[in-house]
């Protein structure tokens, strides 16, 4: 037993969340990867008029549909529910992808991609903040990189439907692929998935509660954890992450997500293009997205562990700084076989170092102010998701696709930079926060 009186845990206890989180963020990555995987196909495809610039732009909806999602998943999640909320947002990315599938043109295309963008935004953080709640005391990091490597394996999933199924049957095939959540996930998580302790204590559940609590041995659930309903403790929930040792802490968070999500859906929509622009084959160039997620998934599983004893605030810097050299790298036309091994461990880098800034909210933001900080940490950093697949449309659509690995490798460099100050603002405003209390 433990000193608060609850049995230590172990990640079998809470595997049945974790698996079920999984399963959900596996079609939360196999739907933004969709996009890229097929995007070759589209613009080659005669009359349905997708120019590079135009498929740019695209990618920022769905990413603008990102942001959106998660700021409303991350303010009303401790409110209606996390799991109602989850089972919603897969419901309306896969309604998303059945647009995509039936698009006469890039107009259609577009309104498909945003309405997936909108579930697609709200499912991460919630995913994020169920198994960050669930893990086992000190082990958040590595629930965390566990639970990402599903996105990497749905970003393989749809990498290979993108190399299989597009040139044999289309790639509208792809597309109604990405309407299965709906008929698997949707059923398994409404019936399956436990809801927070914490939020069923504020909606007043408290059997409820203090019951799923022991079920998952957590411990027991206290006001001070619970996050205050109504709209007014939402707009309290939201000034708390500009209080105390958060004050500073916060804004740096925000710009290490930004960086980091310019990096990732930058490079999830335009690595095959880029490449394929450098010289490369079409196949090659699409095999490149299957390798750089492979690699993802290594990252999750390195980081994980790594974070968890050296801290994810410091992985998370170090991993910036290697993405960035990866980038660079790449900007250079290779051997084939060479390539393939930068763009396998510029995967392992650049995938983890966006998560552990996600892990690293858990060391900066109380109980009950977690999922709503980390709603706005994603919310925010959507910013970048925006801006790294409209950057790479407008070099594409200029000649200058090079010049996307150089931005990257930018975005890198400051986001080193924005998460490595991290603890010393919150060291800073603890102190603080500790004398006016004394």
């Amino acid at each position: 037993m433990t000193s608060s009186g609850t049995p230590p845990r172990s990640f079998r206890t809470v595997f049945p969340v974790l698996a079920l989180c999984w399963l959900a963020v596996f079609f939360d990555g196999m739907d933004i990867s969709i996009y890229g995987a097929v995007m070759p196909h589209i613009l080659d495809q005669p009359g349905f008029h997708l120019t590079p610039a135009g498929a740019g732009a695209i990618g920022s909806w769905t990413t603008f549909g990102m942001l959106i999602g998660a700021l409303a998943a991350g303010n009303l999640t401790d409110w209606l529910g996390r799991r109602p909320l989850l089972v919603a947002s897969v419901t309306v990315f896969s309604l998303g992808s059945a647009v995509c599938a039936m698009a006469g043109g890039p107009a259609m295309l577009g309104a498909g991609r945003f309405i997936a963008g909108f579930g697609l935004g709200g499912l991460m953080p919630l995913g994020l903040a169920m198994v960050m709640e669930f893990a086992p005391r000190g082990r958040a990091a590595l629930a965390t990189g566990l639970l990402m490597t599903s996105y990497h394996a749905g970003g393989m999933a749809a990498t290979a439907l993108g190399l299989t199924v597009a040139p044999a049957v289309g790639w509208r095939s792809v597309f109604w692929a990405g309407v299965l959540p709906a008929v698997v996930a949707v059923p398994l998580l409404w019936k399956l998935l436990p809801e927070s302790p914490g939020v069923l204590l504020a909606r007043g559940r408290r059997d409820q509660a203090l019951a799923v609590a022991a079920r998952y041995g957590l411990p027991r659930p206290t006001a001070g954890a619970a996050p205050a309903a109504g709209a007014k403790g939402r707009l309290t929930a939201v000034r708390e992450l500009f209080a105390h040792e958060a004050r500073w802490a916060t804004p740096l968070l925000w710009l290490a997500s930004f960086c980091g999500l310019l990096l990732v859906y930058g490079v999830s929509t335009w690595l095959p293009q880029l490449m394929r622009a450098s010289g490369y084959g079409l196949t090659s160039s699409i095999s490149f997205l299957l390798v750089i997620n492979a690699g993802g998934i290594v990252g999750m599983l390195v980081a994980g562990r790594v974070a968890d004893r050296f801290g994810p605030v410091r992985v998370s810097a170090v991993w910036f700084v290697l993405t960035a050299v990866g980038a660079l790298l790449l900007k250079s036309h290779l051997p084939l076989g060479l390539t393939y091994v930068v763009v396998a461990v510029t995967g392992v880098w650049l995938f983890s170092a966006q998560v552990m800034v996600y892990a690293a909210t858990d060391t900066v933001y109380r109980e009950g102010e977690r999922a709503t900080g980390l709603g706005w940490v994603t919310g925010v950093g959507r910013t970048g998701a925006v801006a790294g697949p409209w950057l790479g449309g407008v070099l594409a659509a200029g000649g200058h696709q090079s010049w996307g690995f150089t931005t990257f490798a930018m975005a890198g460099f400051l986001g080193a930079a924005a998460i490595v100050l991290v603890p010393f603002v919150a060291r800073h405003g603890t102190v603080a926060l500790a004398r006016a209390e004394a």
